[in-house]
C-alpha cells in the first residue's frame, strides 16, 4: 500500500477535520480514516474483486436512475457510469483499501467506493483528484443512497457472483467422481457400517454415491442464490426512504437487474428488509452443508486408502509430497486433510454468521463486514479445495483390486445372501465357523451339504450382490 507513503499529498477534509491524502490515491479522507481504524484483518476488500464489482453495480444502477429521474444532471451521471464501469472490469482495485473487518455496518466500505468512483470520474472529466465542488462523493456517487441499502445489496450480488464459480468446482468434482464409478464400476468390495463388515457393493458404487450427493448440494445452493434477488435499494438510512426522491426505488432496482444479469427484486417492506439480514444464515447454512459433506468424503477416501499395509488399502491415492521427516517412504493423504480442514472453517464461519445475524439491533444490522468477510471467505476457500481435491487427488485415484477381491471372497458378510435361502438360524452359524476356522462361506456351505456349486454361483453373483441385478 505504497499509496499511503507518498511524499506527494492532497487535502482532504470531513467532519472530523483535515487529513493528508496522497496525490495519487483515488481513496479519499474516508477511506484514510477507516485504514487508520481497522487494522484489524490487515486483509482489504480487494482480496474479495466480486464484492468490488458489485459495489460498482450498485453505484452504477443509482447513477442512471437518478439520471432518469432527474436527480442527477447528464454529465456527472455519465461520468461516474464510466468510472463504475472500469472498476467492474478490475480496474483501481487495489485502491479499495479498507480492511475487511470494520465497524459501522459497511459505511467505510460504501465510502471507500464512493470516493475511489469520484475519483476516477473527476480524472475522465481531466478535473484533479479530490476536486469535490465538481464531483462529491456523498453529494453525487452516493446520492439517493446509503451504506445501510447499498452495503447489503451489493453483498447479496457479490455472493450471487461468487457462488458461481464454486457450483462449477463442484459440478467438476462431481464429474470426476462419476467418471471413477464408472471405472470402477466392475470391482466388487465389502461394504461397511459402522466401521463394521456389511454386504458386498462396488467401489463403482461407493464413488458414484459421492457424485450424487455433491450434485445434491449444487441443487441445495442454487435454492439458496434465488433468495439473495430480494434488494433493499431506496431505502436509505432505515427503510422509510429519506433522501430518495419518488421514482427512484422502481428505477435503481430495474437498472441493477439489467446491469447484473440477476433476477433482482425491491423488497416489499424496506424497513424489514434492511434490518432482517436472515438470507445470510440460510446461504451461509448451504455453504456449511456443502462443506461437510467434502469433509466427509474426504475422510472416506483416507479410511479407504489408509496402509498401505496395515489399513484397508482399498485404494491409492496420489503421492503428493514426503509424509515424514523422520519416517522415509511415507506419504501422508494431504489433499483431504487439507480440505477437511476448509470444511471445519466454513462451520466455524457459519457460526460466526449466525451470532453477527441474532446481534442486529432494531433497525439495522451493524455486524454485516463480519457476515460478508465470512461468506466470501468460504465460497472461495471451497472452490479451491475442490479444485485440488479434484485435480490433485481424485482424478489420479486407483484401485488396489486383487486386495478387494482377496477380502470380498473372504469376508463372511455374503451369508446375508444365501439367509433367505438357508434360513437365518443356519446363516449365522456358518458366519461363527467362518470367523473361528477362517474357511471362505462358500466351502462351508457345500461342505454343510446345504448348496450345491451351481446354487452358490447364481446366488453370489457379483452383480447380484451389489444390488445391480433384477434377479
Amino acid at each position: 500500500m505504497s499509496d499511503f507513503l507518498s511524499a506527494q499529498t492532497r487535502t482532504e477534509t470531513d467532519s472530523i477535520g483535515s487529513l493528508e491524502i496522497p496525490a495519487s490515491a483515488y481513496w479519499g479522507v474516508h477511506t484514510a480514516r477507516a485504514h487508520e481504524n481497522f487494522p484489524i484483518a490487515r486483509r482489504p476488500i480487494s482480496v474479495y474483486p466480486d464484492f468490488v464489482r458489485a459495489f460498482a453495480c450498485v453505484k452504477q444502477a443509482a447513477a442512471r436512475a437518478n439520471l432518469e429521474i432527474g436527480a442527477l444532471d447528464e454529465q456527472r451521471a455519465t461520468l461516474i457510469d464510466r468510472a463504475c464501469e472500469e472498476i467492474k472490469t478490475g480496474m483501481l482495485l487495489d485502491q479499495f483499501v479498507v480492511g475487511v473487518v470494520q465497524g459501522g455496518a459497511g459505511t467505510s466500505t460504501n465510502m471507500n467506493a464512493n470516493e475511489v468512483i469520484t475519483n476516477r470520474a473527476l480524472e475522465l472529466a481531466g478535473h484533479r483528484k479530490g476536486d469535490y465542488d465538481f464531483i462529491n462523493p456523498n453529494d453525487h456517487t452516493n446520492r439517493s443512497q446509503s451504506t445501510n441499502d447499498t452495503y447489503p445489496t451489493a453483498i447479496k450480488i457479490a455472493l450471487a457472483f461468487s457462488i458461481t464459480t464454486l457450483l462449477e468446482e463442484l459440478a467438476l468434482l462431481a464429474n470426476a467422481f462419476e467418471a471413477k464409478g464408472k471405472e470402477f464400476s466392475h470391482i466388487i468390495k465389502v461394504g461397511r457400517t459402522q466401521l463394521q463388515d456389511a454386504v458386498p457393493m462396488t467401489l463403482g458404487q461407493e464413488f458414484n454415491a459421492f457424485a450424487v450427493t455433491l450434485r445434491e448440494d449444487i441443487d441445495r445452493l442454487r435454492e439458496t442464490v434465488a433468495l439473495l434477488g430480494e434488494v433493499n435499494m431506496g431505502a436509505t438510512a432505515i427503510g422509510t426512504g429519506i433522501n430518495a426522491p419518488k421514482g427512484y426505488r422502481e428505477s435503481v432496482v430495474r437498472h441493477l437487474r439489467d446491469i447484473t444479469g440477476l433476477e433482482i427484486v425491491g423488497a416489499g417492506d424496506l424497513i424489514e428488509s434492511t434490518s432482517d439480514t436472515g438470507v445470510f444464515i440460510t446461504f451461509s447454512g448451504a455453504l456449511k452443508r456443502s462443506a461437510l459433506k467434502l469433509s466427509k468424503i474426504s475422510n472416506d477416501l483416507r479410511l479407504l486408502s489408509s496402509g498401505p499395509q496395515a489399513g484397508f488399502g482399498e485404494i491409492n491415492l496420489p503421492a503428493r509430497q514426503a509424509g515424514s521427516s523422520i519416517m522415509p517412504g511415507k506419504v501422508n493423504p494431504v489433499i483431504p486433510e487439507a480440505v477437511s480442514q476448509v470444511a471445519y472453517s466454513v462451520a466455524g464461519a457459519d457460526v460466526t454468521v449466525s451470532m453477527a445475524v441474532e446481534a442486529g439491533q432494531l433497525q439495522l444490522n451493524a455486524f454485516e463486514p463480519i457476515i460478508a468477510h465470512s461468506l466470501f471467505q468460504s465460497i472461495t476457500w471451497l472452490e479451491r479445495a475442490c479444485t485440488t481435491l479434484r485435480v490433485n487427488c481424485v482424478d489420479g485415484i486407483t484401485a488396489n483390486e486383487d486386495r478387494l477381491d482377496d477380502m470380498v471372497s473372504r469376508s463372511v458378510t455374503v451369508i446375508t445372501a444365501l439367509a433367505p435361502v438357508i434360513g437365518y438360524a443356519s446363516a449365522a452359524k456358518l458366519a461363527k465357523e467362518a470367523l473361528a476356522t477362517n474357511e471362505k462361506v462358500s466351502d462351508l456351505v457345500i461342505s454343510a451339504g446345504l448348496l450345491d456349486e451351481a446354487q452358490l454361483a447364481e446366488i453370489l453373483q457379483p452383480a447380484r450382490l451389489a444390488g445391480l441385478s433384477d434377479d
